[in-house]
Protein backbone atom coordinates (compact mmCIF):
# COMPACT_ATOMS: atom_id res chain seq x y z
CA UNK A 1 0.00 0.00 0.00
CA UNK A 2 1.44 3.38 -1.04
CA UNK A 3 1.28 6.13 1.52
CA UNK A 4 0.09 9.56 0.35
CA UNK A 5 2.80 12.19 -0.17
CA UNK A 6 3.25 14.63 2.72
CA UNK A 7 1.48 17.98 2.36
CA UNK A 8 4.78 19.87 2.30
CA UNK A 9 5.95 17.76 -0.66
CA UNK A 10 2.69 18.29 -2.55
CA UNK A 11 2.94 22.02 -1.91
CA UNK A 12 6.53 22.05 -3.18
CA UNK A 13 5.52 20.26 -6.39
CA UNK A 14 2.65 22.72 -6.95
CA UNK A 15 4.96 25.70 -6.38
CA UNK A 16 7.51 24.30 -8.84
CA UNK A 17 4.89 23.71 -11.55
CA UNK A 18 3.46 27.20 -11.07
CA UNK A 19 6.90 28.81 -11.21
CA UNK A 20 7.86 26.77 -14.28
CA UNK A 21 4.67 27.77 -16.15
CA UNK A 22 5.34 31.39 -15.30
CA UNK A 23 8.99 31.20 -16.40
CA UNK A 24 8.10 29.55 -19.70
CA UNK A 25 5.36 32.09 -20.39
CA UNK A 26 7.64 35.08 -19.71
CA UNK A 27 10.56 33.55 -21.61
CA UNK A 28 8.40 32.83 -24.65
CA UNK A 29 7.30 36.45 -24.58
CA UNK A 30 10.80 37.52 -25.58
CA UNK A 31 11.98 34.66 -27.80
CA UNK A 32 10.99 31.33 -29.33
CA UNK A 33 12.01 28.40 -27.11
CA UNK A 34 13.05 25.00 -28.40
CA UNK A 35 12.14 21.84 -26.52
CA UNK A 36 15.75 21.61 -25.33
CA UNK A 37 15.62 25.17 -24.02
CA UNK A 38 12.40 24.38 -22.16
CA UNK A 39 14.01 21.30 -20.60
CA UNK A 40 16.97 23.43 -19.45
CA UNK A 41 14.61 26.04 -18.04
CA UNK A 42 12.71 23.33 -16.17
CA UNK A 43 15.97 22.00 -14.73
CA UNK A 44 17.24 25.33 -13.41
CA UNK A 45 13.77 26.22 -12.12
CA UNK A 46 13.63 22.97 -10.18
CA UNK A 47 17.18 23.13 -8.85
CA UNK A 48 17.47 26.83 -8.01
CA UNK A 49 13.93 28.29 -8.04
CA UNK A 50 15.04 31.19 -10.22
CA UNK A 51 12.23 33.45 -11.40
CA UNK A 52 11.96 35.63 -14.50
CA UNK A 53 9.30 37.75 -12.83
CA UNK A 54 11.61 38.50 -9.90
CA UNK A 55 14.42 39.55 -12.23
CA UNK A 56 16.56 36.49 -11.47
CA UNK A 57 16.70 35.28 -15.08
CA UNK A 58 17.03 37.15 -18.35
CA UNK A 59 16.87 36.24 -22.04
CA UNK A 60 19.51 37.90 -24.25
CA UNK A 61 19.86 37.07 -27.94
CA UNK A 62 17.84 33.90 -27.42
CA UNK A 63 19.98 32.62 -24.52
CA UNK A 64 19.09 32.37 -20.85
CA UNK A 65 21.28 34.07 -18.24
CA UNK A 66 21.10 34.33 -14.46
CA UNK A 67 21.36 37.78 -12.87
CA UNK A 68 23.37 39.10 -9.92
CA UNK A 69 20.07 39.50 -8.05
CA UNK A 70 19.17 35.86 -8.63
CA UNK A 71 22.55 34.62 -7.43
CA UNK A 72 22.47 36.70 -4.25
CA UNK A 73 18.94 35.53 -3.44
CA UNK A 74 20.01 31.93 -3.99
CA UNK A 75 22.94 32.46 -1.60
CA UNK A 76 20.54 33.77 1.02
CA UNK A 77 18.15 30.84 0.55
CA UNK A 78 21.07 28.45 0.89
CA UNK A 79 22.27 30.28 4.03
CA UNK A 80 25.65 31.18 2.54
CA UNK A 81 28.21 31.67 5.30
CA UNK A 82 30.05 34.59 3.67
CA UNK A 83 31.65 36.21 0.61
CA UNK A 84 35.15 37.70 0.64
CA UNK A 85 36.35 40.01 -2.14
CA UNK A 86 39.85 41.37 -2.75
CA UNK A 87 41.69 43.15 -5.54
CA UNK A 88 44.47 41.35 -7.43
CA UNK A 89 46.93 44.24 -7.29
CA UNK A 90 49.42 42.70 -9.71
CA UNK A 91 46.76 42.64 -12.46
CA UNK A 92 45.17 46.04 -11.77
CA UNK A 93 46.04 49.24 -13.61
CA UNK A 94 44.38 52.24 -11.96
CA UNK A 95 45.48 54.66 -14.67
CA UNK A 96 43.92 52.58 -17.43
CA UNK A 97 40.91 51.75 -15.24
CA UNK A 98 41.56 48.02 -15.58
CA UNK A 99 40.67 45.98 -12.51
CA UNK A 100 40.78 42.30 -11.59
CA UNK A 101 39.07 41.18 -8.39
CA UNK A 102 38.92 37.80 -6.68
CA UNK A 103 35.82 36.67 -4.79
CA UNK A 104 35.60 33.66 -2.49
CA UNK A 105 32.23 32.23 -1.48
CA UNK A 106 31.86 30.11 1.67
CA UNK A 107 28.61 28.10 1.34
CA UNK A 108 28.96 26.84 4.92
CA UNK A 109 31.12 27.56 7.96
CA UNK A 110 33.31 24.51 7.37
CA UNK A 111 33.81 25.16 3.66
CA UNK A 112 37.27 25.99 2.29
CA UNK A 113 35.62 28.32 -0.21
CA UNK A 114 35.00 28.60 -3.96
CA UNK A 115 36.90 31.37 -5.77
CA UNK A 116 36.15 33.26 -8.95
CA UNK A 117 37.78 36.17 -10.75
CA UNK A 118 36.18 39.13 -12.45
CA UNK A 119 37.80 41.73 -14.69
CA UNK A 120 36.57 45.03 -16.09
CA UNK A 121 38.03 47.87 -18.14
CA UNK A 122 36.56 50.52 -20.46
CA UNK A 123 36.68 48.12 -23.41
CA UNK A 124 34.43 45.42 -21.93
CA UNK A 125 31.73 47.35 -20.07
CA UNK A 126 28.72 49.35 -21.16
CA UNK A 127 29.22 53.12 -21.60
CA UNK A 128 26.35 53.51 -19.11
CA UNK A 129 28.62 52.32 -16.28
CA UNK A 130 31.80 54.05 -17.45
CA UNK A 131 33.83 55.04 -14.41
CA UNK A 132 32.49 52.15 -12.33
CA UNK A 133 34.91 49.51 -13.62
CA UNK A 134 35.98 48.36 -10.15
CA UNK A 135 32.36 47.75 -9.12
CA UNK A 136 31.66 45.85 -12.34
CA UNK A 137 34.74 43.69 -11.73
CA UNK A 138 33.54 42.99 -8.18
CA UNK A 139 30.08 41.93 -9.38
CA UNK A 140 31.56 39.64 -12.02
CA UNK A 141 33.90 38.04 -9.50
CA UNK A 142 31.11 37.44 -6.99
CA UNK A 143 28.83 36.02 -9.67
CA UNK A 144 31.45 33.57 -10.89
CA UNK A 145 32.30 32.43 -7.36
CA UNK A 146 28.61 31.91 -6.53
CA UNK A 147 28.06 29.92 -9.72
CA UNK A 148 30.99 27.68 -8.79
CA UNK A 149 29.82 27.27 -5.21
CA UNK A 150 26.31 26.15 -6.16
CA UNK A 151 27.06 24.38 -9.45
CA UNK A 152 25.24 26.78 -11.78
CA UNK A 153 26.11 26.25 -15.42
CA UNK A 154 24.34 29.38 -16.66
CA UNK A 155 26.53 32.40 -17.28
CA UNK A 156 25.43 35.57 -15.52
CA UNK A 157 24.29 38.73 -17.29
CA UNK A 158 26.96 40.83 -15.63
CA UNK A 159 29.79 38.53 -16.76
CA UNK A 160 29.19 39.08 -20.46
CA UNK A 161 30.54 42.13 -22.24
CA UNK A 162 28.54 45.06 -23.53
CA UNK A 163 25.10 44.25 -24.91
CA UNK A 164 24.09 46.29 -27.97
CA UNK A 165 20.94 48.33 -27.50
CA UNK A 166 18.06 48.00 -30.03
CA UNK A 167 19.15 51.28 -31.68
CA UNK A 168 22.74 50.01 -32.06
CA UNK A 169 21.48 46.77 -33.59
CA UNK A 170 19.28 48.69 -36.06
CA UNK A 171 22.15 50.98 -37.04
CA UNK A 172 24.38 47.96 -37.63
CA UNK A 173 21.75 46.29 -39.80
CA UNK A 174 21.24 49.44 -41.88
CA UNK A 175 24.96 49.91 -42.39
CA UNK A 176 25.51 46.34 -43.51
CA UNK A 177 22.37 46.19 -45.66
CA UNK A 178 20.92 43.26 -43.70
CA UNK A 179 20.86 41.81 -40.22
CA UNK A 180 23.16 38.89 -40.98
CA UNK A 181 26.84 39.48 -40.32
CA UNK A 182 29.33 37.35 -42.25
CA UNK A 183 32.08 37.69 -39.63
CA UNK A 184 32.86 38.81 -36.09
CA UNK A 185 31.19 42.04 -35.03
CA UNK A 186 33.36 45.10 -35.59
CA UNK A 187 32.95 46.11 -31.95
CA UNK A 188 34.19 42.72 -30.75
CA UNK A 189 37.24 42.91 -33.01
CA UNK A 190 38.03 46.41 -31.77
CA UNK A 191 37.76 45.37 -28.12
CA UNK A 192 40.00 42.38 -28.80
CA UNK A 193 42.69 44.58 -30.38
CA UNK A 194 42.55 47.01 -27.45
CA UNK A 195 42.95 44.22 -24.91
CA UNK A 196 45.58 42.27 -26.84
CA UNK A 197 47.85 45.27 -27.44
CA UNK A 198 46.98 47.10 -24.20
CA UNK A 199 45.80 50.28 -25.88
CA UNK A 200 43.99 53.20 -24.27
CA UNK A 201 40.26 52.97 -25.17
CA UNK A 202 39.72 56.74 -24.92
CA UNK A 203 42.58 57.50 -27.30
CA UNK A 204 41.36 54.79 -29.68
CA UNK A 205 37.91 56.39 -29.68
CA UNK A 206 39.34 59.82 -30.49
CA UNK A 207 41.51 58.34 -33.24
CA UNK A 208 38.54 56.48 -34.73
CA UNK A 209 36.42 59.64 -34.89
CA UNK A 210 39.27 61.47 -36.65
CA UNK A 211 39.86 58.54 -39.03
CA UNK A 212 36.19 58.29 -40.00
CA UNK A 213 35.81 62.07 -40.31
CA UNK A 214 32.64 62.12 -38.21
CA UNK A 215 31.56 64.02 -35.12
CA UNK A 216 30.91 60.83 -33.13
CA UNK A 217 31.42 57.10 -33.62
CA UNK A 218 27.65 56.66 -33.94
CA UNK A 219 27.82 58.67 -37.16
CA UNK A 220 30.41 56.33 -38.71
CA UNK A 221 29.29 53.66 -41.17
CA UNK A 222 30.06 50.00 -40.70
CA UNK A 223 32.49 50.09 -43.63
CA UNK A 224 34.37 53.03 -42.11
CA UNK A 225 34.74 51.19 -38.80
CA UNK A 226 35.83 48.00 -40.53
CA UNK A 227 38.52 49.95 -42.40
CA UNK A 228 39.62 51.62 -39.16
CA UNK A 229 39.86 48.34 -37.23
CA UNK A 230 41.80 46.68 -40.03
CA UNK A 231 44.30 49.54 -40.12
CA UNK A 232 44.57 49.41 -36.32
CA UNK A 233 45.30 45.68 -36.41
CA UNK A 234 47.93 46.05 -39.13
CA UNK A 235 49.60 48.96 -37.37
CA UNK A 236 49.57 47.31 -33.91
CA UNK A 237 51.18 44.13 -35.26
CA UNK A 238 53.70 45.88 -37.50
CA UNK A 239 54.85 48.81 -35.33
CA UNK A 240 53.11 49.21 -31.95
CA UNK A 241 55.45 52.05 -30.88
CA UNK A 242 54.48 54.11 -33.91
CA UNK A 243 50.83 53.45 -33.17
CA UNK A 244 51.28 54.65 -29.59
CA UNK A 245 52.89 57.85 -30.87
CA UNK A 246 49.92 58.38 -33.14
CA UNK A 247 47.46 57.79 -30.29
CA UNK A 248 49.33 60.19 -27.99
CA UNK A 249 48.39 62.99 -30.39
CA UNK A 250 44.84 62.63 -29.11
CA UNK A 251 45.74 62.78 -25.42
CA UNK A 252 44.34 65.80 -23.63
CA UNK A 253 47.10 68.09 -22.35
CA UNK A 254 47.35 68.22 -18.58
CA UNK A 255 46.51 71.53 -17.00
CA UNK A 256 49.51 73.31 -15.57
CA UNK A 257 49.33 74.17 -11.92
CA UNK A 258 50.22 77.79 -11.24
CA UNK A 259 52.25 78.09 -8.02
Amino acid sequence: MLLPAPKSEKSSVRNFKRLLRENIRLAKGSTALSSRAIDLLASITRDFQFSFKAGELQIINGKCYVTHTGLLRLARRKRCSGIHVEAVDSLCDWRARRFVLKATVFPSKGSSGFSGYGDADPSNISPLVSGAEIRVAETRAVNRALRKAYGIGLCSVEEIETIPSPSEKLASQKASGNGHSTGPRVRDRLCQVIREHKLDPELIKAYAVDFCGTKTLRDATRQQMEDFVQQLVDWAERDRDALLCQLNRYARPKQEVVP
